[in-house]
C-alpha cells in the first residue's frame, strides 16, 4: 500500500473516532455539552489536532447530524420506492416514527437538541440529507395536490411542516 493510501486511511480513522467520540458526549451530554477539548480528551489527542481535520466544534456537530439524517434516509427508503404518494407518505410517516423509536438516541440528536442545526441542515444547498429526508415529506405530498387529491389552495410546506413536527 502507497503511503498516500495509507495516510487517507489514517485521517479516515482518525475523522471517524472524533465523530464517534462527539456522538458520545452528545447522547450521554447533549449538545450543549459538546467542546473540542471534550472530544480530543475521550480520543487522548491534543485539542489542536481536531482543527486539522474539522473547521470547529460546530463542524462536528454539524456532520453528526448529517449522519443522523443518513441512517433515516436509509429507514425512508422502502417507503420512497412507493409510487402512490398517499402511500407512499402513510409509509413515510410509519419508517420516521419506526426510526425514532428504534432509534431514541440518533433522533434526539437530529430533531431536539442543538435547533440551529438541524435549522442549518434544512438551509444548506447540494446533497444534503436532511433535506432530502424533508423531501420525503414534501414531495409526496406535492403530487398529492397536482394530482388533485389534496385541495388545490392546500399549503404543502406547512403541511410537511406539521407532519415533521
Amino acid at each position: 500500500m502507497g503511503t498516500a493510501q495509507r495516510r487517507a486511511r489514517e485521517k479516515s480513522e482518525i475523522r471517524r473516532r472524533i465523530l464517534d467520540a462527539a456522538r458520545d458526549i452528545v447522547k450521554r451530554e447533549g449538545f450543549g455539552a459538546l467542546t473540542v477539548r471534550k472530544i480530543a480528551d475521550a480520543i487522548e489527542y491534543a485539542p489542536g489536532t481536531l482543527y486539522l481535520y474539522f473547521e470547529n466544534r460546530d463542524a462536528i456537530a454539524r456532520e453528526l447530524s448529517f449522519d443522523g439524517f443518513r441512517k433515516l434516509l436509509d429507514a425512508f427508503a422502502p417507503a420512497m420506492r412507493i409510487a402512490d404518494p398517499l402511500s407512499r407518505l402513510e409509509a413515510t410517516g410509519r419508517a420516521y416514527v419506526g426510526f425514532g423509536m428504534e432509534h431514541p438516541e440518533t433522533y434526539r440528536l437530529i430533531f431536539m437538541e442543538d435547533p440551529q442545526l438541524t435549522t442549518a441542515v434544512f438551509e444548506a444547498a447540494g446533497d444534503d440529507p436532511g433535506q432530502r429526508a424533508y423531501h420525503a415529506l414534501l414531495d409526496p405530498l406535492e403530487a398529492l395536490k397536482e394530482s388533485g387529491r389534496l385541495h388545490r389552495d392546500a399549503d404543502v410546506q406547512a403541511l410537511a411542516d406539521t407532519f415533521w413536527a
